[in-house]
């Protein structure tokens, strides 16, 4: 308990590892919920919202797939992203304790 309270020991990987699920899955499902508020309170967001559906509107049938294809390429993209921003943190933070770990053992 005192290397915790020290900062010696991280209790990071847990809390990241929730963080990581809170940004990957809850986050979306949130913003997708209050993007329709958010549409109804402020009028310039509802004013690109309607410019981005006529715009969509004109597309053909071919162009509405490649649209959602470069959607859905982007969408993972950027959770792959996420993923690998926390993985290089999880990294760090176990390192930082073998190290200390090493270092302990030494003395």
């Amino acid at each position: 308990m005192r290397d915790v309270l020290l900062f010696n020991t991280f209790v990071t990987q847990d809390v990241l590892i929730l963080f990581y699920y809170i940004g990957a899955v809850l986050m979306p499902i949130v913003l997708y919920v209050f993007r329709g508020e958010i549409i109804k309170r402020v009028a310039f967001f509802k004013r690109v919202n309607d410019t981005l559906k006529d715009f969509y509107s004109k597309f053909t049938s071919t162009q509405k797939i490649v649209f959602w294809l470069v959607f859905i390429t982007i969408f993972l993209c950027m959770e792959l992203c996420w993923r690998m921003m926390f993985e290089m943190m999880i990294g760090y933070f176990d390192m930082h304790n073998y190290l200390y770990q090493l270092n302990r053992k030494k003395l």
